[in-house]
């Protein structure tokens, strides 16, 4: 089998062998909520940045109409633990990447609330939220 032959038959063998899917859970977190002001009036077109201690990468996200904002950071089983930095103009807040690393079924991530000068993270209403998010979006 000539060099080329051979080049052409492993190429082959690769691009038939599915290749790990980040879109998958355990490659992602998300940190959802709304910001809304001191009178509770939802903030449309806010920037929200989430910050990877760790590495200091960031991810950005921006609120709609209602206010609501969904960010999804690229952690994996390893980062269980991880710090994060969750920014809105001058507030900051830090949160911890909460998750079963075995768990690859259930999404990963947690609710974060700006109410006026307030940051609450609230991590059980973070399914619930998620899901009404996911049900309004393919409608």
């Amino acid at each position: 089998m000539t060099r080329i032959a051979l080049l052409v038959s492993v190429l082959g063998v690769l691009a038939a062998t599915p290749a790990s899917a980040e879109h998958e859970i355990y490659y992602r977190y998300t940190v959802l909520g709304y910001v809304k002001d001191g009178a509770g009036t939802p903030r449309p077109s806010q920037s929200v940045e989430l910050i990877r201690d760790k590495t200091g990468f960031s991810y950005l996200g921006e609120t709609d109409a209602a206010g609501l904002f969904v960010i999804v950071a690229r952690l994996g089983d390893e980062s269980a633990g991880e710090g994060l930095t969750l920014r809105l103009g001058g507030a900051r807040t830090r949160l911890t990447a909460r998750f079963d690393p075995a768990n690859h079924s259930d999404e990963r991530g947690t609710r974060v609330d700006f109410e006026g000068d307030r940051v609450v993270e609230r991590r059980t209403w973070f399914r619930s939220t998620l899901a009404n998010f996911l049900s309004t979006t393919r409608r």
